[in-house]
């Protein structure tokens, strides 16, 4: 005989989303929808400062978790900038000092561009089940997809982001929403998807608006303007030479 305290707990269950897919899961679906060993994509940040608003063009190149390049096409003064990741090792080259830097220590957590975005934030390994173990917390709904909500906990200590709460689309598994905490809990950044696209059966965000709580002005808009994913990418982006090409 079921006793009625017993199917209580059970549509309770039901209702917050603990039965069916589990936590790790559902992250691994997502890392297998979104992650593409190699990118290669035009993108804008529209930085909404404090004084004023403007508009950052760059193009970038990604092979695998660690190799990237980024160079800035606009505006003026941007123009020519780049960025070269290599494993765990990040550099700078500007055109106006014709100097390559090494980006590290407390330098990781500043600003990129003056956008809500920081170098850690460039460094991030892209397979989020690498770097976090994941709980189902709930169900909801944004912009009229249903949602699992995970709770993301750092399998390890040198994680920029402790822990993270996310919104992960049940049909399309990309992540539309995130909340991202120091290891205190206190909020330092959310991040949310306002448009994605398919790209050769891949779901991927298009248009982001990111924002560091701690800071002021209304956010960065981060649009995707095209992406091509497994596309082919030579080898000497990869390398310090590069940056002064």
């Amino acid at each position: 005989m079921i006793r009625p305290l017993s199917v209580l707990i059970a549509l309770n269950a039901l209702s917050f989303g603990f039965a069916g897919p589990t936590g790790d899961e559902i992250l691994k679906k997502v890392d297998q929808n979104m992650f593409s060993e190699r990118r290669i994509a035009v993108a804008r940040m529209i930085i909404h400062g404090r004084r004023e608003t403007r508009t950052v063009e760059s193009k970038s190149w990604q092979r695998g978790t660690n190799e990237a390049y980024t160079e800035f096409l606009a505006p003026a003064r941007e123009k020519g900038t780049k960025m070269l990741k290599l494993k765990d090792m990040l550099w700078d080259y500007s055109p106006s000092t014709d100097r390559i830097i090494m980006i590290s220590g407390h330098l990781l957590r500043q600003s990129v561009m003056g956008s809500d975005l920081s170098y850690e934030d460039m460094m991030e390994d892209p397979h989020l089940p690498n770097v976090y173990s994941a709980t189902v917390v709930s169900r909801d709904t944004v912009g009229g997809r249903e949602c699992w909500i995970l709770d993301l906990k750092a399998k390890r200590q040198d994680i920029a982001y402790d822990h993270r709460r996310i919104w992960v689309d049940k049909e399309r598994a990309v992540v539309l929403r995130q909340n991202l905490y120091a290891e205190g809990g206190k909020l330092l950044k959310t991040i949310d998807v306002r448009e994605v696209m398919r790209v050769q059966n891949a779901w991927q965000a298009k248009s982001v608006l990111y924002k560091d709580v701690l800071t002021e002005g209304e956010g960065t808009e981060f649009l995707v303007d095209s992406l091509a994913l497994d596309a082919p990418i030579p080898d000497y982006l990869f390398s310090k030479a590069a940056l002064r090409r």
